[in-house]
């Protein structure tokens, strides 16, 4: 009796020891791997915020670089940016133009902001109060444009800002370094508008010595900076430069309140650093779940069941087994991983492929057929620009196609202001999408030499329909050039003659054809709806980009 309590109580022993040591690893793994996703979502979600920063930095750059203005007192400095400001889809809640004038200039500005239409072009200060401007010797800040100009906005320009309490310092430390340069957080538009801050970029003058005033971009941060998704392991908060103990998180509405940080809530897991207008800015993170409290619970789990077991063979089958199906599970994962990440790959350089191809065709016989160097040099970047502007719709798209109307935006195509487009919504595929942008690139670029026959430049149409039942539908395109005659259109080039009639109707398994009527010039393109939309290709894409499944 006494040697099976003693057998007893060994094989009790060994089976408290093994449950005890799985259990431990199970903790320790447990506070490992939640700290690595952790750390792996923190170092994504930062990176993120710098890349979009660095956007936000180098657009002001741009525009700023992009001034070419005889004086600085026009009231529409921003009128040749807005289309290249809105070509990046930035969010920014305003930017507008300050000019440094001096006080002989201010009664030139007063009247610019008057015919410019701002409903209260009175110079003034940044708290709307008028300024006496005769008591003015030095330079000084003012607002004289602004982008959206809207109800919101309108009143803005004619203040004053080198002595606002924020924006003052911001231009000042602009104009000493001479690169752009962020402000402390403010509301933005009206005192109790979303909180936010201003990217101010100097402008130089023609001499390049001083500059001539800012220009400026307002972002909210709540969407920039502080956006939390629900599923997240970590909710972020923005250090308040303005307190030491302050932080700026996203509210229910999505807009960026202050908080005083508690010294009772939990201690945030990480901080980041990003860089933003010559200022560095701390992303706090904290972790939402209690990775301490989780790990004990599935350790103590594990060792009721060791304990229950209190069997030797069984705690340490089940301890290989767990371990086994663990590395088993990773094992397949990685190997579907490896197999999807080669047919990506083969699918690339088959895409990447097909775009050399014909960018090498589009050189060519552009070159070939150029009568004029610099005639060739602008239709060879144009049509590369074109195909430029379908790959990065495809890749916006993930190139699941591209929508028809967007190949007729004015960045993909010249003179997209005289084209009225009308027809269905219609999602191409990507190989329709390539063929049909340059095809529009053609027809757009020969619309524009010369006079029409009423001494102006021809009305375009573009109008397409779908017609037929499934599976037949046709998909028929009409390019039709109003108030113009063959003998003032310029002659089709041989490449666009080589595209309208063989290259287009060929990709799209079509036909076309062109020709004059008494007042406009007609274009007619015809193709089976399948080839147009090609949901094979469509599909193939969808299987690519789908998330992998995890064995089970």
């Amino acid at each position: 009796m006494v040697r099976l309590g003693l057998i007893t109580g060994f094989i009790a022993l060994i089976g408290v020891l093994l449950s005890g040591l799985a259990a431990y690893r199970v903790h320790d793994q447990e506070l490992t791997v939640d700290g690595i996703a952790l750390a792996r979502a923190i170092d994504v979600h930062a990176s993120l915020v710098q890349d979009r920063l660095t956007e936000r930095e180098l657009l002001a750059s741009v525009a700023s670089g992009l001034f070419r203005a005889p004086s600085v007192i026009k009231a529409n400095m921003l009128e040749p940016l807005r289309s290249s400001i809105y070509a990046f889809k930035t969010d920014f809640a305003i930017a507008s133009w300050i000019a440094r004038l001096r006080p002989e200039e201010l009664g030139a500005a007063q009247t610019e902001l008057a015919n410019a239409g701002f409903p209260n072009p009175t110079i003034r200060g940044f708290d709307d109060v008028p300024l006496q401007t005769a008591a003015l010797s030095q330079p000084i800040d003012l607002l004289m444009d602004v982008e959206p100009r809207n109800a919101e906005t309108m009143d803005f320009p004619g203040r004053r800002l080198d002595q606002h309490p924020i924006l003052g310092p911001m231009l000042a430390r602009a104009m000493s370094e001479m690169k752009p340069v962020a402000s402390d957080p403010l509301p933005l538009l009206r005192h109790d508008g979303p909180v936010g801050f201003v990217l101010a970029a100097p402008v130089l003058q023609s001499n390049g010595a001083q500059p001539a005033g800012f220009v400026t971009f307002s972002y909210e941060i709540a969407p920039l900076m502080l956006t939390n998704d629900d599923l997240s392991l970590f909710s972020v908060a923005l250090k308040d430069p303005r307190d030491e103990h302050g932080e700026l998180v996203a509210g229910e509405g999505g807009a960026a309140v202050s908080r005083q940080a508690n010294p009772q809530s939990p201690t945030p897991a990480v901080s980041r650093t990003v860089s933003f207008g010559g200022r560095d800015w701390t992303l706090t993170y904290y972790a939402k779940t209690n990775t301490m409290n989780r790990a004990r619970q599935t350790a103590a789990i594990v060792a009721a069941i060791g304990l229950a077991l209190t069997a030797i063979v069984c705690g340490l089958f089940g301890y290989v087994a767990y371990n086994n199906l663990r590395l088993s599970r990773e094992i397949q994962v990685r190997i579907g991983f490896e197999r999807r990440l080669t047919a990506v790959i083969d699918e690339l350089n088959h895409r990447v492929k097909n775009i050399l191809a014909v960018i090498q065709s589009i050189v060519t016989r552009t070159l070939r057929h150029g009568a004029d160097i610099d005639v060739a040099r602008e239709l060879l970047i144009g049509r590369i620009h074109a195909m430029s502007n379908v790959v990065s719709l495809l890749s916006e798209s993930q190139w699941q196609g591209v929508n028809l109307k967007g190949l007729f935006e004015a960045r993909a195509i010249p003179h997209a202001d005289r084209i009225a487009v009308s027809g269905p919504d219609i999602v191409v595929s990507a190989r329709a999408a390539q063929s049909l942008s340059l095809l529009f690139f053609e027809l757009a670029s020969h619309s524009d030499e010369g006079l029409s026959l009423v001494g102006k430049h021809p009305h375009i149409v573009a109008h397409w329909e779908v017609s037929g039942e499934e599976p037949d539908t046709t998909f028929q395109f009409r390019w039709e050039e109003f108030n113009t005659s063959a003998a003032t259109r310029r002659a089709d080039s041989d490449f666009s003659l080589i595209l309208l009639d063989r290259v287009a109707p060929e990709a799209l398994g079509g036909t076309s054809k062109r020709y004059f009527t008494d007042v406009s010039y007609v274009y007619e393109l015809t193709a089976p709806m399948e080839t147009v939309v090609d949901m094979s290709e469509r599909d193939r894409t969808e299987q690519f980009s789908a998330p992998l499944k995890p064995v089970r």
